[in-house]
């Protein structure tokens, strides 16, 4: 079986971008050695709350596990758990350079306009090269805001692989055709995201029925009328349309022709039932993994098979730029 890895921050609560992207994770796991990470060293390069960081790291690891994701069919565990995560991230960090970081757009996006801003953000894409290159990954699951890191990872590893000799497995991005990239519902030009001050922006997978219902009633469409998809000129409509596709297993076509001649307010009402159904069963068993206490005993366990397939790969590393075994 090919091999997936990916990870997410556990930073805020997880929002329906982020659920449609973890939503494939369950599929992928059927038909793939699937490997999924709670990245909580990523998530310190900007100031975290010490309480608020350990107490996301359990719920998003509840929330995969609510998701559908199995933890004797997939690996998920907690990357600082598994230590060579961070020494990998250091000997790559020797072999990836200045320049190359310094044209990752994400840092010029979340740098901008700070007077100071940590290290950890600038070399941020070193560690997820190590995070990737540790499971000798074959696919990973990103959006296309991802894909320069990606692009990334490969450099190395091949520049790794032509100077030490074949070392590391190069990955494949793995772009989902529908629903890679989710916007936000009040401005549907910029991703949605967990930073965005305006909590009707996004819709979490924990938000109740009353809060989902307002934050879609009140999502941005235009003057027009006409539920179509068409991204350039109607990306409101067209960014609900991709949802409410994804959530219901319509095809945009089929909602089209459905919603053809009927005004927003309809085909907004119907949204919110679609969502509320999805999440409502989620929720449930989010709460009850969260209570039995059982997501510790999995990301124990989750740990144990990380590190059997990550410290071969550090070791086969280290042993190729001539560090002496211990």
């Amino acid at each position: 079986m090919k091999r997936v890895f990916s990870g997410v921050q556990p930073t805020g609560q997880i929002h329906l971008g982020n659920f449609i992207t973890m939503q494939n994770f369950v599929k992928l796991q059927e038909e793939h050695d699937c490997t999924y990470c709670i990245v909580d060293l990523h998530s310190i390069t900007v100031p975290q709350d010490p309480k608020e960081l350990h107490q996301h790291s359990l719920e998003l690891a509840a929330l995969y596990v609510a998701l559908g994701i199995d933890p004797k069919k997939s690996t998920l565990f907690i990357q600082s758990h598994v230590s060579a995560h961070a020494e990998l991230a250091w000997l790559l960090q020797c072999n990836i350079y200045m320049g190359e970081l310094s044209r990752m757009t994400q840092f010029k996006d979340k740098s901008a306009g700070k007077k100071a801003f940590s290290t950890g953000l600038f070399t941020y894409p070193v560690l997820m090269a190590a995070d990737i290159l540790l499971y000798d990954t074959n696919y990973v699951p990103v959006g296309n805001d991802q894909k320069q890191h990606l692009e990334l990872t490969r450099d190395v590893a091949q520049r790794f692989n032509n100077k030490y000799g074949e070392t590391f497995v190069v990955p494949e991005p793995m772009i989902s055709k529908v629903g890679a990239r989710i916007m936000s519902l009040d401005d549907p030009t910029v991703k949605m995201s967990k930073s965005n001050p305006n909590v009707h922006s996004k819709i979490c997978v924990l938000d109740p029925p009353n809060k989902i219902k307002k934050s879609i009633m009140k999502a941005t469409t235009d003057s027009d009328g006409i539920v179509k998809y068409d991204e350039e000129n109607k990306p409101g409509v067209s960014n609900l349309l991709t949802i409410y596709s994804v959530l219901s297993g319509m095809t945009i076509e089929e909602l089209e022709a459905k919603y053809e001649g009927v005004g927003y307010g309809d085909f907004k009402k119907d949204l919110v039932e679609v969502v509320q159904n999805k999440l409502e069963p989620i929720q449930k068993r989010y709460h009850e993994i969260l209570d039995s206490g059982e997501i510790i005993e999995i990301l124990k366990e989750g740990a144990k098979k990380a590190e059997a397939v990550a410290t071969p790969v550090l070791n086969r590393t280290k042993e190729r730029l001539g560090f002496v075994a211990k």
